[in-house]
């Protein structure tokens, strides 16, 4: 498959995932603000982040969606997946109460498997962004 393909395969399932998932805090809204209040470290800023995470989901799958700010678009993919991944790792290492996981079907997830899956998508993020690279070299 040409590289071009691939970028576009690598973009349109982190669309469908930033699309996704900000839906399902959008929708259940009350539930996933109430969530990131009780969460580990980021307590105080839990009400900035609940309206910025959903939004900023939304306009990275909007980035992807655009050939021009494509790979702008999988830079902040990869930020925003290593910045929650790690995240994850910090709770779960250091933090004495770990809150349910947010809503959709990533909720049936355990924490462990969370990082896992986010990983999975840090590795395509990156393999995308790489493409890309190559592509206008």
């Amino acid at each position: 498959m040409p590289k071009k393909r691939w970028i576009e395969l690598i973009s349109a399932l982190l669309v469908f995932l930033f699309v996704y998932t900000s839906i399902s805090k959008l929708l259940d809204y009350s539930v996933f603000s109430r969530q990131l209040s009780q969460s580990p470290f980021i307590t105080q800023y839990s009400n900035m982040i609940a309206w910025a995470l959903p939004l900023g989901e939304l306009v990275i799958a909007g980035l992807l969606l655009v050939n021009k700010t494509r790979l702008q678009g999988l830079y902040c993919s990869f930020f925003l997946l290593c910045l929650f991944t790690i995240y994850l790792v910090a709770m779960l290492r250091y933090s004495p109460y770990i809150p349910c996981s947010c809503g959709g079907v990533l909720q049936h997830l355990s924490w462990q498997a969370h990082i896992i899956f986010n990983s999975a998508f840090i590795i395509i993020t990156t393999i995308g962004i790489l493409l890309h690279v190559k592509k206008h070299l």
